[in-house]
């Protein structure tokens, strides 16, 4: 089940979560993960990284937040955005597109 958040709400939505999964792609092209802490700063999202995973958003700069969920029964927030590395070493991910995100309840069908 998954439910659009708007770009517009997604500081409000970001506030309730604690901490994120980033996800990079590796150059050869395995996923890279690894525990952030992003904050809002200037409309973006900016999260301390390494220099691998700085080397893995310069080379493919789409990336994805995963904010796992509060509780057991919560919904995960997937954000989709655009990584650039700043000059201090930091990653600013500007947001393309967000969703909660939870599997459907036992019995219910997405109807594909």
């Amino acid at each position: 089940m998954s439910i659009t958040v708007e770009l517009a709400d997604l500081p409000s939505t970001t506030a309730t979560y604690g901490w994120a999964y980033l996800l990079t792609v590796r150059d050869d092209l395995r996923p890279h993960v690894v525990a952030v802490a992003p904050a809002w700063a200037g409309g973006v999202l900016v999260v301390e990284v390494g220099s691998g995973t700085a080397h893995n958003a310069t080379a493919r700069p789409a990336v994805t937040l995963c904010y796992p969920p509060i509780d057991g029964d919560g919904y995960s927030l997937v954000v989709d955005g655009t990584a650039r590395v700043r000059d201090d070493g930091t990653l600013a991910i500007s947001p393309t597109g967000a969703v909660l995100h939870r599997p459907a309840p036992p019995g219910v069908t997405s109807g594909v």
